[in-house]
């Protein structure tokens, strides 16, 4: 079994394509979805119907839970909050349905998925070095966790103590356990535009990172058409 673990997505529908397409082409077995499939980018309604209709396990996002609600975003980064509500227009009641019902955390076989930490997932707590990691592997039952959130692959491995490995290609040890970021989809933010996520082969206890390239201007075009901030094209152009 080869999975796909994709998140992040932003409504980065070229990304979204690009990296299907890859994994299909290196023989994945299964999908799952760290969250965040909307928020930022200008196709948040047709990345949801083709996450949708893929029928894998998909966990909640902060983004799709702004999304779903009806709050005022009033105290969010500004272009965060006009991005969310734009969003809110382009989702349907159906959708904003299927977003609000996604889970936070999620046990699949021997590993388990959240968007950001398993200590409290609902306060989408940032994880960006192993002393941020170290409260996670006390609610972690699994030799492995996947997580997203930061938009930066990152490889958080515990034995005696929590250190931090290189986000390329690891094996999955008996003796240790792993908290690993699969990165972003449709907004990098680690210097690389690239989309990244991870494929775990499960057979081979390998877990690998891509990196895909995607029309990227096709997006960029996208976001200054629906009148979305423009730094929203600017950023993922530079991975930030």
């Amino acid at each position: 079994m080869r999975i796909a673990l994709f998140g992040d997505i932003h409504a980065n529908l070229e990304a979204l394509e690009a990296v299907l397409d890859d994994a299909s082409q290196l023989g994945v077995t299964d999908y799952v979805c760290m969250g965040d499939v909307v928020g930022y980018n200008a196709d948040p309604s047709a990345c949801l119907e083709r996450v949708r209709e893929m029928n894998c396990p998909t966990i909640m996002g902060n983004h799709d839970k702004d999304a779903s609600a009806t709050y005022s975003l009033e105290t969010m980064n500004p272009v965060a909050a006009a991005a969310l509500e734009w969003t809110r227009e382009q989702l349907s009641d159906d959708q904003r349905k299927w977003l609000s019902k996604l889970r936070m955390v999620r046990q699949i076989s021997d590993y388990t998925v959240v968007h950001s930490t398993l200590d409290q997932p609902g306060n989408w707590n940032y994880v960006s070095n192993r002393f941020d990691a170290m409260s996670n592997f006390s609610y972690q039952f699994t030799p492995v966790c996947f997580h997203g959130h930061t938009h930066v692959p990152r490889v958080y491995m515990k034995t005696d103590k929590v250190t931090e490995v290189a986000a390329e290609s690891i094996i999955v040890e008996d003796f240790a356990k792993y908290f690993i970021n699969v990165g972003s989809v449709g907004q990098p933010r680690d210097g690389d535009w690239r989309s990244c996520y991870a494929i775990y082969d499960m057979a081979e206890r390998r877990i690998v990172f891509r990196r895909v390239e995607y029309d990227i201007e096709k997006t960029q075009a996208k976001i200054i058409a629906a009148g979305l901030p423009p730094m929203l094209a600017e950023r993922i152009q530079e991975g930030r």
